[in-house]
């Protein structure tokens, strides 16, 4: 092939390139900067997860962005302190378990770092965001006479010391959902960081030996993230399930709707067929007379 046939190919190869590019929907478009946040949560010092949470800056307001390819890194991100990766969902979150195979970083230091990149997307930048977590515990105890106490220590030079001055939440789990002990929101821990409350919720349904979980919460600390403990007490109504099956009623099964019902539905029915049979009757003696005639 000689020299003019090479650039000749060689400009059809960029000519169809361009096209393609062209063809793109991002194609003349600036690319949006993505926000990126990350939080920590630890449940029963046992899971411990990171959160992450995109958006962008969409004509003056935010929008949660879906379908951003996240990579987590513990303390900087280098390949090999990958622990996770995952995709942001329809809210813009994604999640990712710390493993155990980053135990050896995670015991590096009292103070870890968490990072997430974001892979370039069609209409965004990619982005990078860190959380610096202070390791901390909850404990949840009972103390004679239906209260709680609650204990918050952070890890420094190798000891567990008590933090004071953050507020911790104390409620029951009830479905999905949080109900405070009493009617004060929040507690705030004093020197020993603990906090100490009342149980106020007298007569709330247990399972079937009154048994009712209570959960202490630092909701979205700066330093500590999130963290929950829970504990099993015995302060409930105990649960008792009556069967309902063989009951008539509304809602009840097949054959077992309430009497008044079936008397109104079958009334209704009979009803019908007669006033149709008193026609088939009244047309017949219609056509006998018309033949008569």
């Amino acid at each position: 092939m000689n020299l003019n046939n090479m650039k000749k190919l060689n400009y059809i190869i960029l000519l169809l390139a361009f096209l393609n590019a062209a063809s793109s929907p991002s194609f003349g478009q600036e690319k949006r900067k993505l926000l990126l946040s990350l939080s920590y949560d630890n449940v029963n010092n046992d899971q411990q997860y990171l959160e992450a949470h995109a958006k962008a800056k969409v004509n003056g307001r935010l929008i949660l962005v879906p379908d951003i390819k996240l990579k987590f890194y513990i303390n900087n991100d280098s390949s090999s302190n990958l622990i996770g990766q995952a995709i942001t969902d329809d809210q813009g979150n994604a999640y990712s378990q710390i493993p155990a195979s980053a135990k050896a970083e995670w015991n590096k230091s009292s103070t870890p770092s968490f990072i997430i990149e974001s892979e370039p997307a069609d209409s965004f930048q990619s982005a990078t965001a860190s959380f610096d977590l202070t390791r901390a515990k909850l404990k949840i105890d009972t103390i004679a006479g239906q209260k709680v106490m609650v204990t918050l220590v952070q890890l420094k030079d190798g000891n567990w010391i008590p933090v004071k001055s953050v507020d911790i939440v104390i409620g029951v789990k009830r479905e999905g959902r949080y109900l405070t002990i009493s009617e004060t929101p929040t507690y705030t821990t004093d020197s020993l960081g603990t906090v100490t409350a009342d149980f106020k919720r007298d007569k709330l349904t247990g399972d079937s030996k009154g048994n009712l979980t209570l959960t202490a919460r630092v909701e979205d600390n700066d330093n500590f993230g999130t963290i929950s403990a829970d504990k099993i007490v015995p302060w409930g109504v105990p649960m008792k399930f009556e069967s309902t099956y063989a009951t008539r009623s509304l809602f009840a099964r097949r054959n077992r709707s309430p009497v008044w019902l079936d008397v109104i539905s079958y009334s209704i029915i009979a009803i019908v067929w007669a006033v149709l049979l008193y026609l088939i009757l009244q047309i017949g003696k219609l056509k006998k007379l018309a033949s008569e005639e």
